[in-house]
This record gives structure tokens, sequence and C-alpha cells, in this order.
């Protein structure tokens, strides 16, 4: 959530920003700068009367005790209609309040200066890449494929026990599910984060604190009886482990990672690009969480970002590095970078991961600060990434590896599939 100082101190910026992110609602900003301005002048109010109601009680009491009772009495007539006045005034000002928040939050966090322009995928900027793409025999074939003649994944048994995108992993492919989520986990915690095994579901509180509400209310799975989300990422549980919280600037950064599953509705979501593991509405995910000093949030991101690089580089997989264009990026995030692996036997590119900086816009929402030597609480900022989701790094490790003998494993999965290949 965007600060209002900051908004009112930089609306031109603000709004450049916006258009950057092809923000279709600019209005809203002069919507919440009346609605400060109403704010304050309704607070002004609110605590002058105040004011006023607390020196005229105390005149009460000194006239009362020096006998004036009739002057007495007239001042606290006053007082009382001053707080009959009160009232109206304080609910003026909490609908204010409430609608001053609920326009806030329309507004999406403003893009970095070097987040390029465009509004579609195609206009994303391309980084680097790495690994080789491989070549593979005339006959070989997509994932799906591989997962009914080895028998490691069947589709068809997960949408008859639940429904489509709901697949079901069996012998070898849950073996190597597993493998993969554990080597990852070690691999983080090798690089300095501390491992969580959080909820699955999360309160509305948690869902809106990550930015997930109100903008993602009809991606996720609601649990209505309860108020509960199921979660999109293991962002959101991590994240709000420190909501409400004040560390210390020596505590930062802070580097958490857990694996989960994750439920998306994927709603629109149809078309051979959904075919397999392409697009699946339930999947397992191993992710990364930073929150650290707002100094420290660039290079926190570059950080992440070779990290990612690296595991990727170990799994042998080819991939390239996008920066989002404006148009491309989520509601809450400063800066995207996308991490996308090649599938030889479908020919295209695989979005596996996303590093994201938010910079204070998450911790805004959740009111997660630090203090300095001079003791004053600022934000901190969060930054998230994928390391990784297994649909799609399942896909292309099964399609880029395929032999006439077996689906050569990558080494760093040997010892943890307790194999080299599945065969």
């Amino acid at each position: 959530m965007l600060q209002v100082p900051f908004i009112r101190q930089n609306k031109e910026l603000v709004l450049e920003r916006l258009a950057l992110k092809n923000f279709k609602e600019p209005g809203l900003v002069d919507e919440v700068l009346a609605l400060d301005d109403k704010r304050k002048r309704l607070t002004q109010e609110y605590d002058e009367t105040q004011a006023q109601v607390n020196s005229l009680s105390k005149e009460i009491g000194k006239l009362m005790a020096q006998g004036k009772k009739e002057e007495g009495e007239q001042q606290r007539a006053a007082v009382n209609a001053l707080k009959e006045k009160l009232g109206p005034v304080n609910e003026a000002l909490n609908a204010t309040e409430k609608a001053l928040h609920d326009t806030l939050v329309k507004l999406p966090n403003l893009p970095a200066a070097i987040v390029p322009p465009g509004h579609t995928p195609e206009e994303n900027v391309e980084v680097r890449r790495g690994g080789d793409i491989p070549t593979l025999a005339a006959d070989a074939v997509p994932h799906w494929d591989l997962a009914k003649k080895y028998q490691l994944i069947d589709f068809e048994l997960g949408n008859k026990i639940t429904g489509s995108g709901f697949p079901v992993f069996q012998k070898q492919g849950a073996r190597l599910q597993r493998a993969m989520i554990q080597y990852f986990l070690d691999f983080n915690l090798d690089n300095g984060y501390t491992e969580y095994a959080p909820p699955y579901l999360v309160n509305e509180t948690s869902a809106f604190g990550t930015g997930q509400l109100p903008d993602k209310e009809g991606q996720m799975y609601h649990a209505t009886e309860d108020n509960y989300f199921l979660i999109p990422t293991a962002e959101v549980p991590l994240t709000n482990i420190y909501r409400d919280e004040i560390v210390k600037d020596t505590d930062l950064p802070i580097r958490m990672t857990g694996y989960t599953p994750c439920f998306r509705r994927e709603a629109g979501s149809y078309g051979k690009d959904v075919r397999g593991l392409n697009r699946v509405h339930q999947f397992d995910k191993v992710e990364l969480v930073q929150i650290v000093h707002p100094e420290k949030s660039f290079e926190a991101l570059d950080e992440m970002v070779a990290h990612v690089e690296k595991l990727l580089n170990s799994l042998q997989l080819p991939y390239r590095i996008l920066r989002l264009c404006g148009g491309d990026m989520s509601f809450a995030s400063a800066i995207t970078y996308d991490f996308e692996v090649y599938s030889a036997a479908q020919q295209k590119w695989l979005e596996v991961s996303s590093v994201s900086n938010f910079e204070t816009y998450q911790t805004n929402r959740m009111k997660i600060r630090f203090k300095e030597a001079n003791g004053k609480p600022q934000l901190t900022h969060s930054l998230n990434g994928s390391s990784l989701a297994l649909p799609r790094i399942m896909a292309c490790v099964l399609e880029n590896n395929q032999t006439e003998a077996g689906i050569q494993l990558p080494a760093v999965l040997h010892r943890y599939f307790g194999a080299d290949k599945i065969a």
C-alpha cells in the first residue's frame, strides 16, 4: 500500500509511474488526496472540540468547589452540547478514514525506475540466458506422454478425484517430486535461509497484507464458512510471520524459505498451453522471502536473482531471465524478474520463477518495521521469489533429458532420488 505523505509530496511522479504500469484509474490519486484533506479537517475539528470539553470540564470542578453552582451547571450544559457535537464528527472521521483506506488499496505499487515500458509479455526485456538447449531425437515426446509411458503422473485420476488441474503423482514421479523439494530446500538452507513449514490456509488479514486481497480474490480458493483462503504461494504465510512486528536493524536481513502446496483457480485458463503440468490448480513450490533494510533491497534482489540462477544451472536446464515491463507486473510488485526454462519437446519457454522487490508496499500493509540507532521505527522492504515452482521444472527435466534408455536425471538429484535415471 502506498503511503499518503509520499503521494502528496510526489503526485506527478506517482501519476507518471502509474502510467508506466498502465493503471486505468489515475483519478484515484486525487480522490486519496481529497479524502486525506477531509480526514485532516475532521481530525482537527474533533481534537479542538475535545480540547474544549476537557478545558470546560476542569472549570466545572473549580466552580463547584467555589460554590458557584449555577455557573457550574451552565458550563456542564456547554460541555454536553460539545459532546453531542463530537459524536457526528467522530462518525464522519471514521467513515472518511475507511473511505481513504479503501481507495488507497486500489492503487498498485509504483514500478521502479529501471522497469521498462510496455503492455504485454512480448515487451519484457531479456536480461541474459544460460544453459544449453538440448537437441532431442526425432521421436521425442512432451512430458504428458512421458508421464504416461513411465507411470509418473496420472492426470485422469486427478480429474476423477477432484477435477481438471489436480494431477496425481505416483511411483517414480512422486519420488522425483519429493526429491526436488528436498534438494531445493537444502540448497536454500546452505545459502543462509531459515526453513519454515507454515499453514496452507490464511485469514483475510494475511491475504490482504501481501496484496492478494483485494486484487486477486478471483484467483484464490476461499473456505467461506471460516473465511480462510488456501494459499496461492508460501509468500503469504511466510511474510506475515513478521506482521505487526518491530525488529532490530541488526536482525536484518531476515531470510526465510519454505515448501508448501499452492492453490490457484487460474480462471479463464484454457487451450493447448495448459496441457499436462503447464498450468495446474494445485502445485508444489519452494519459496524464498527476505525482509531487509530499505537501503539494501535492490542488493538483496540481485542476490536472489543470482541464487535462483545458480539453482537452475545446477539442474542443467536452459533458462532466460526477463525484466518485466510495467504492464506485465503484478499489482504489488515494484520490479520483477521472471525465469523461464526451455521445454525442448514443446519447443517453448515456460515460466518457473518470479523474483520481486515490493519495497514498502507489503510492509506498509503489514506494519513490518525496524528500529535504527535513533530508535525511530521505519518500514522494512520485502522481497520474494520461487526457488522453485515444481510443475514446469519437472516438465522440462523429463522432456529435456529423455533418451532411449530412460530419463537421465541431473547429477544433483541422484542422491535425493536414489538413482541416476527414470527407467
